[in-house]
């Protein structure tokens, strides 16, 4: 059962309250360049991205910024680091959140001005707790980053917003250390309200990174844990988008687009599943409505697969070069393997049109 938080809204997005786990990713353009960033966003946004956070570094950055926060088709998360004057400047220029960092962002009196100009601009601000830029006192104190020292410099940082009478936010306690990140999220959320932006921080490439992720956002919203997530990669920003949908999608808590079912493949295949189920992904990463697509080898586990699809295919046998269809779960016809992928993603796209 999931932990009820605090609601709070990024731009026009719900976060917390039992409103939909969001997914988020951040740009890697050069902030300035407002043109290449503004693509990125809206590649981003076309993937599913429902917030995309951009790093904020200086005032020449603040002016790309500011340009594509008037044209970006999903909510800004401004991203700042050690100079809290460009938290102002970016809640001025129309953030919609602003994300600070306690281990790096400076003094209480920096911080005061920032929750001024979010309140004026009503914009949230995330607290964002990285185990590898812990506050220098904490690390005296615990020895190392450690999910207990996360989770005191959160309340601390907590505090001290709301000794300023500022409510509207949302955490995240990262660290590249699956099991720390675990720990950390499972102790503050018996300790707070607010909701909680989840994901395990530095998870490195694109296989390594995306099983860090699956295992430690998928335990967390498994007990309830989580409001938003990003999935952090060394790889194209849209491929944390494609994994973070992949989690949601797998937990039953959010679809978008094919779900496709298929098998490791066999010596009883019947067509090249891994061909086919590859090249039909590919084609049809346009899609956006929710469709279930069972693309199997044999009949074994064919069949029940099926069954609880809306279009699925069963390999009959390589050497006649066939396969079955199935709509509905009921068995239509058959066609040539060397079709295959067309003639799915034929049906595919005229089951959208008519669903």
């Amino acid at each position: 059962m999931s932990k009820v938080t605090k609601q709070i809204f990024v731009g026009n997005v719900a976060v917390g309250g039992g409103a939909p786990i969001s997914i988020q990713s951040m740009t890697n353009t050069d902030t300035s360049n407002a043109e290449s960033t503004l693509a990125q966003v809206m590649e981003l946004a076309n993937t599913g991205a429902d917030i995309v956070r951009i790093s904020v570094p200086n005032e020449k950055a603040i002016r790309g910024f500011e340009t594509v926060v008037k044209k970006s088709p999903v909510p800004l998360v401004a991203d700042i680091h050690y100079d809290q004057g460009m938290g102002v400047l970016s809640a001025d220029a129309g953030a919609a959140c602003v994300r600070i960092n306690p281990g790096n962002i400076g003094s209480e009196a920096g911080i005061a001005k920032i929750v001024d100009a979010c309140k004026a601009n009503k914009c949230p601000i995330r607290i964002g707790i990285n185990a590898g830029s812990l506050e220098q006192d904490l690390l005296n104190k615990y020895g190392e980053p450690c999910a207990d020292a996360m989770v005191v410099s959160a309340i601390n940082q907590i505090k001290m917003l709301e000794n300023h009478n500022f409510y509207e936010i949302k955490l995240s306690l990262k660290s590249s250390n699956t099991l720390m990140t675990i720990e950390a999220y499972e102790k503050i959320a018996k300790l707070i309200e607010y909701p909680l932006h989840v994901g395990i921080t530095e998870a490195g490439t694109m296989r390594a990174g995306s099983v860090k992720n699956a295992i430690g956002i998928g335990h967390l919203l498994l007990q309830g844990i989580g409001d938003t997530i990003r999935v952090s990669l060394s790889e194209d920003p849209v491929e944390e988008v494609k994994v973070g949908w992949d989690i949601l999608k797998a937990l039953k808590l959010r679809s978008r687009g094919l779900d496709i079912i298929s098998c490791p493949t066999c010596a009883r295949r019947g067509i090249d599943i891994i061909a086919v189920a590859n090249e039909l992904e590919r084609r049809c990463t346009d899609i956006t409505k929710p469709i279930r697509v069972a693309v199997m080898g044999c009949i074994v586990n064919g069949k029940g697969e099926v069954a609880d699809s809306d279009i699925g295919l069963i390999g009959i046998d390589l050497n006649t070069g066939k396969s079955d269809i199935y709509i509905g779960g009921k068995k239509s016809h058959s066609i040539s393997n060397s079709n295959a992928v067309l003639e799915l993603e034929k049906m595919i796209r005229k089951h959208i049109d008519n669903s």
